[in-house]
């Protein structure tokens, strides 16, 4: 953190390196899928398998198989074997954190709106 201040009088912080921003932008862009957005939120309530994945988010196998695979090569999502089952969790507190208060925010905002308008969707 600098010294200097912003326009608000808030401490200004400098700049991430490129490579943060990139990170972050690629786990950003993974997560801008309803989808993969959808399954990281039900894996930040507790871990789970592909079947309880796709039953729960309401996606099909394959299409739901596919999404963890990108999550997993992304980092964001990791597996273990039970017997003969994958079992999948999200293992970074901060992407639980950042996820829950997103979504739950959202959905308090959307809970409080008129039907079916939240700020910035334009609906």
């Amino acid at each position: 953190m600098t010294g200097v201040r912003d326009l608000d009088d808030r401490p200004a912080f400098d700049d991430p390196p490129a490579a943060v921003l990139a990170e972050a932008a690629g786990a950003f862009g993974l997560l801008a899928s309803s989808a993969r957005l959808h399954i990281v939120w039900a894996l930040a309530q507790g871990e789970s398998d592909v079947t309880g994945l796709a039953e729960r988010v309401g996606g099909a196998l394959p299409a739901v198989s596919q999404h963890l695979t990108k999550l997993k090569l992304a980092g964001l999502v990791r597996s273990r074997r039970e017997g003969r089952r994958q079992v999948y969790f999200v293992d970074d507190p901060d992407i639980v954190a950042v996820v829950r208060l997103l979504v739950g925010r959202l959905a308090e905002r959307a809970d409080q709106a008129p039907a079916g308008r939240l700020r910035g969707t334009g609906g």
